[in-house]
């Protein structure tokens, strides 16, 4: 019997040992293409023509659609920041969720609101109860302002897309900060390829520890708490470097919800955001590749690196461990959703390739994480390994995944520099060895639960989080107390 149990847990070890070697290499590949696509991005800087798109008249123009839910300390810079983004034609609409602290009051004293008897389309379905829109007296054709009440992002979302004129659509966090050229360089795909592109991602980047002046990041500095320093190295490695890669393989599924721009009539035509799921923006996308490979169209959904925006991360590790679990019930409620998907040849590379990866190495990923640290130990105990193998199994799942995170900050580096100070640079070095030891355990702890949660249909909660505004360093967590 015991050599049966030493059986077991020697072929267990074994797997996951395979199974750390087969994540890291993944990670290893998809930044390796990130890299191939940072170098083509840059020698075609000099010839992108952004100047020539923001003076022609032809240039598509977009609406920008920012929810916003107890935002008041910050809202009235996030849309000044907003009206002030370099784009020759777009208009932004923001929809007050029910918010019950001053968010609308902001508003109305900061851009001299007027209601309008402006009727409310009904190109996709919602749930809440539209009180009142109101447009910018100075400007009316540039800011609307809708106040509904509660019914979550994705159904604010689906308002705004309903009083949205233009044909493609922005969708940003109000607790965001764009750089000046990033809606000129998000859109310029569609230009590009206006028949074929059906969405395009732009980079999301921490905030936290920059100085942000009048809405806008002046400063770019590596954040001083380490969980910050930690979270700045890990959206390096799985939101620039994942998502570009992806992107080059034709398999990209996820576009954050804090910047994405989309063809409207897309989006109308899938029925808009789904405001049963906790991962809305994520699912949106899949849907949109789900729809558009039944009818055989060709179509492209892209990531790019160069526009930014800048988002204030968690500062707490509690507050942290709620987002992860909500992202990760996403994941779940998404993978779930659209199971007839993965592995169906009939969605290509998103069935045959994106998808399962998703299932394998991000969906299971945590609990093969917290399994390892598990059956490790008992392995040893019961001298089913030796300490060589414990040695290298360390070495594989760690050490490796550090060398990931550094060739992540070091393609960064090479290619964007966006944080000049040498010491910042070590800093990231340094917080891509402090993130294997605590937080990539506690975070997989967090997850897991998100995953049960959405097998055993809980109710998703967003929980609080506090912030102070823009107009300071940002050094605290965003508001995302939104119900889902």
């Amino acid at each position: 019997m015991l050599e049966l149990v030493r059986d077991v847990l020697r072929w267990a070890d074994l797997g996951i040992f395979v199974y750390f070697v087969a994540l890291n290499s993944g990670y290893l590949i998809l930044i390796a293409l990130a890299g191939l696509e940072f170098a083509k991005h840059l020698r075609r800087m000099p010839f992108a023509g952004s100047d020539d798109m923001f003076r022609s008249p032809l240039t598509l123009p977009v609406s920008v659609i920012m929810p916003a839910y107890n935002e008041g300390p910050g809202i009235v810079a996030a849309v000044q920041a907003m009206t002030a983004l370099r784009y020759p034609r777009y208009e932004i609409v923001v929809v007050d969720d029910g918010s019950s602290d001053d968010t609308f009051e902001q508003l109305r004293t900061g851009f001299e609101l007027v209601e309008v008897p402006r009727v409310v389309p009904d190109d996709v379905a919602y749930r809440s109860q539209v009180l009142a829109v109101y447009v910018a007296r100075a400007n009316p054709e540039t800011l609307t302002v809708v106040r509904k009440t509660n019914g979550g992002k994705a159904d604010a979302l689906n308002v705004g897309i309903n009083l949205s004129r233009h044909p493609l659509i922005c969708m940003v966090d109000a607790d965001s900060v764009l750089d000046p050229d990033a809606l000129l360089s998000v859109a310029k795909p569609f230009g590009d390829d206006p028949l074929r592109v059906a969405a395009c991602g732009g980079v999301v980047r921490i905030a936290n520890g920059c100085k942000v002046i009048g809405g806008r990041v002046v400063d770019v500095r590596m954040p001083k708490p380490w969980l910050l320093r930690i979270q700045v190295v890990e959206y390096l490695r799985a939101f620039l470097m994942g998502r570009t890669g992806w992107s080059r393989l034709g398999g990209l599924v996820v576009i954050s919800g804090a910047f994405g721009v989309f063809r409207r009539d897309l989006v109308v035509e899938i029925g808009g955001l789904d405001p049963g799921t906790i991962g809305e923006d994520a699912e949106l996308v899949v849907r949109l590749h789900h729809h558009l490979r039944q009818r055989k169209q060709d179509y492209r959904v892209i990531f790019v690196a160069e526009p930014v925006s800048w988002s204030e991360a968690p500062s707490s590790l509690r507050v942290l461990g709620r987002q992860r679990r909500r992202w990760h019930r996403g994941i779940a409620e998404i993978l779930g959703k659209h199971r007839t998907m993965i592995g169906n040849p009939r969605y290509g590379r998103i069935g045959l390739v994106a998808l399962p990866y998703y299932v394998v190495f991000e969906l299971l990923a945590p609990f093969i994480e917290l399994a390892a640290l598990l059956l490790l130990p008992l392995g040893l105990w019961a001298d089913a390994i030796n300490t060589g193998f414990a040695l290298e199994f360390v070495l594989v799942a760690y050490g490796y995944g550090m060398l990931v995170s550094l060739s992540a900050l070091f393609i960064e580096e090479v290619s964007f520099h966006r944080y000049p100070r040498w010491s910042d640079l070590a800093r990231g070095m340094a917080a891509a060895f402090l993130e294997n030891f605590g937080y990539r355990q506690i975070l997989a702890f967090a997850q897991v639960r998100g995953a049960l949660a959405a097998v055993h249909g809980r109710q998703a909660v967003w929980g609080v989080m506090n912030r102070e505004g823009f107009d300071s360093t940002l050094e605290s967590a965003g508001s995302l107390h939104r119900v889902p």
